[in-house]
């Protein structure tokens, strides 16, 4: 992936990623995904709930028979007739509102239908009262309260439209002929449309769940559940959000409009954790879906051992991604997800304008989702394919990834800090033994050219990392290849740092917050361009510094040398080719690695030139040259395996160290 160009680390650069490392730290208190009461997973007892294809035992419609008349009125005969049927016993015996029939659930095994209908449950949208209108709890960063299982019990509609609490073996589904029949609205008045928490072996089918200030719906706790075949949309958040959960399984669901991701299964039960690629199970499998339209397609803090099969991720602005960045979240790092023969290709929107002209800072009610409104939520790279920010033993395999004006493959290290823990040990425990192999990129399923701007863009940390053959355009420029079984890797790496500019990128475009409408400067993520972006802006100050000292060097001591002109001149050329190399950050060019090369042939020819008269001082800028040389190799035609800083760190310290030298020798007399 082309998210960053390749620049020479040098003290500019160095002091910009400390920078930069400072204001995420000072940041990081708003860094919350998705909050929630202190949970443990499950033990890993239950099962993926069967559908029951039983008599309903409870019911739930409305009273106005013409307007049910007319939601059935298409539908193919047999249907019509059974949702007749229902209509009849339900007016007898039901209830109006999905509330009243899950409160009347009384035994585990039990069924509701919904006919046909839009059900706001109107019932549940006041706000709270009494007690519960003074309950207290721990406030989260987003403003809503941190309540304890007991309190949801209790005041189970402060943020709840529909509350499904200790329900074991239920089945909520819709009777119509489309997932859209059944319509269940939170109006914006609601954190979640429905919670099922506690709820082992719940089963939800074919009904559309809309418009809440978080979730449409939200599985939390629970061993065993599944969600086939339903439909959410127009969410501050998440469409569907499945936490700290086991044997669960998502199949022809379809989410968008979303301001984080369409599907989400967080915290997914870490059943795998200290295990290899080959492993027993999954705790979650997600077959069959469309997400789309969302900041991201998929996402998952935590998403560990997740299946994630034969589903299309498009039109978002990220199609997948899974990372170890938010605190609080059982089962970090993440680890062991997944991905095979999944469509993620054009994901391509970009979301964060309407962040900068105030559209998001409106009530949801008056954003306009339902016009294709999306407020981020994260700070996202538009145009990218699968992000793994922080994670572990995840295999990539036999996916198409395609269109991404961006980037293919995404892979960077998150230190444990991020996260909450500040143990040394840790800081390096992410981005290792992740699996990119058999993808078909930039070509879509008819074998027609799609390229992607780069089909791989690395940080270049982590070990046991690998990519199949032939990435079209990639940074680095050549990858560890995987072999033919997994675990095999030629040319492994073992980095304990990423690139000092990546570094630098994403942490300055981390400082993003939805809610204070602050657009980090300088990152092209939210649209950044020519020399206001970081990397730029890098270069530009490296080659002032560079130019003005080495500028100095060759007046006062080289400019009677054929070989120290020749190198200045070398110099020059690579200054303006570094600049011009951070202009182009979606496209994959040699230029970063030629700018390298010409400005190691300037080092290392002011260093022979020096070599009389200032012989330590020559030492010194012939093993810069020679390290600069060595980084453009590492970068451009075959990284250096098992060293575990890169070229370019040593080099940024180095070169402190000569340009204060230098900077000495040029203003003392001949």
């Amino acid at each position: 992936m082309s998210w960053t160009r390749r620049f020479p680390a040098v003290p500019a650069a160095l002091l910009a990623a400390l920078l930069a490392l400072l204001s995420l730290l000072a940041a990081a208190p708003d860094a919350r995904a998705h909050e929630e009461r202190p949970v443990t997973l499950p033990d890993g007892s239950g099962s993926v709930p069967a559908y029951r294809a039983a008599e309903p035992d409870l019911l739930v419609c409305k009273t106005d028979r013409a307007d049910f008349e007319r939601r059935i009125a298409g539908f193919p005969e047999q249907l019509r007739q059974r949702n007749l049927t229902l209509y009849e016993r339900c007016a007898q015996s039901g209830y109006r509102h999905l509330q009243e029939a899950v409160d009347a659930v009384d035994r585990p095994g039990m069924n509701i239908a919904i006919l046909p209908g839009l059900y706001e449950e109107e019932p549940s949208l006041p706000k709270p009262t009494g007690e519960c209108a003074r309950l207290e709890a721990p406030n989260s960063a987003l403003g809503y309260q941190i309540l304890s299982y007991e309190q949801q019990v209790r005041c189970r509609h402060n943020q709840n439209l529909v509350a499904v609490l200790g329900k074991k073996d239920l089945q909520i589904e819709g009777t119509g002929a489309a997932r859209t029949d059944v319509v269940i609205d939170a109006k914006y008045q609601k954190l979640n449309a429905i919670r099922a928490d506690k709820s082992d072996g719940v089963y939800f089918r074919n009904f559309t769940a809309q418009r809440t200030t978080f979730n449409s719906l939200y599985v939390l706790a629970a061993d065993g559940f599944v969600i086939d075949d339903v439909l959410t949309r127009w969410n501050d958040e998440y469409g569907f959000l499945t936490f700290a959960s086991d044997h669960g399984l998502y199949k022809n669901c379809e989410s968008y409009g979303n301001g984080d991701s369409g599907i989400y299964p967080g915290s997914a039960s870490n059943i795998n954790d200290g295990r290899g690629y080959d492993v027993p199970r999954y705790s979650i499998e997600i077959t069959g879906c469309h997400s789309h339209h969302n900041m991201v397609g998929y996402s998952g803090t935590a998403g560990d051992s997740v299946w994630v099969h034969d589903n299309e991720f498009d039109q978002n602005m990220g199609g997948a991604s899974m990372d170890s960045a938010f605190p609080g979240h059982p089962g970090l790092p993440q680890n062991h997800a997944r991905f095979e023969r999944n469509l993620i290709h054009d994901n391509n929107a970009d979301y964060y304008h309407y962040v900068a002209d105030g559209t998001c800072a409106k009530p949801p009610v008056a954003r306009g989702y339902e016009q294709g409104v999306v407020c981020p939520q994260i700070s996202m790279p538009p145009g990218t394919g699968i992000i793994t920010a922080g994670g572990n033993w995840n295999v990539y395999e036999n996916n198409w990834v395609y269109g991404h004006r961006r980037a293919g493959f995404f892979l960077s290290a998150v230190p444990a800090f991020i996260r909450g823990e500040e143990k040394w040990s840790k800081q390096t425990d992410t981005s290792h033994h992740n699996r990119y192999a058999g993808n078909i990129l930039g070509k879509d399923r008819s074998g027609a050219s799609r390229p992607n701007g780069s089909d791989v863009w690395w940080d270049g940390q982590g070990r046991g990392n690998c990519w199949q053959d032939g990435p079209d355009g990639s940074t680095p420029g050549t990858l560890p290849q995987c072999g033919s079984a997994r675990g095999e890797v030629s040319g492994a790496s073992a980095r304990l740092v990423g690139e000092p500019v990546k570094l630098t990128q994403l942490l300055v475009c981390a400082d993003y917050n939805v809610q204070a409408r602050r657009l980090p400067a300088g990152c092209d993520w939210y649209g950044a361009r020519g020399l206001e972006r970081v990397e730029t802006q890098i270069a530009l100050a490296v080659a002032a510094v560079l130019l003005l000292v080495g500028g100095a060097l060759w007046g006062r001591r080289l400019r009677r040398s054929r070989l120290g002109t020749a190198a200045a001149l070398l110099g020059l050329a690579g200054l303006a080719l570094d600049v011009a190399g951070s202009t182009t950050p979606l496209t994959h060019t040699p230029v970063p690695a030629l700018a390298l090369l010409l400005l190691g042939l300037w080092w290392t020819g002011t260093g022979l030139a020096l070599r009389r008269e200032r012989p330590w001082l020559a030492r010194l800028t012939l093993l810069l040259g020679a390290l600069t040389l060595l980084d453009a190799f590492d970068k451009a035609v075959l990284m250096i395996p098992w060293i575990p800083l890169s070229p370019a760190w040593i080099r940024a310290l180095l070169a402190v160290v000569w340009t204060l030298w230098a900077a000495v020798a040029s203003a003392r007399p001949a």
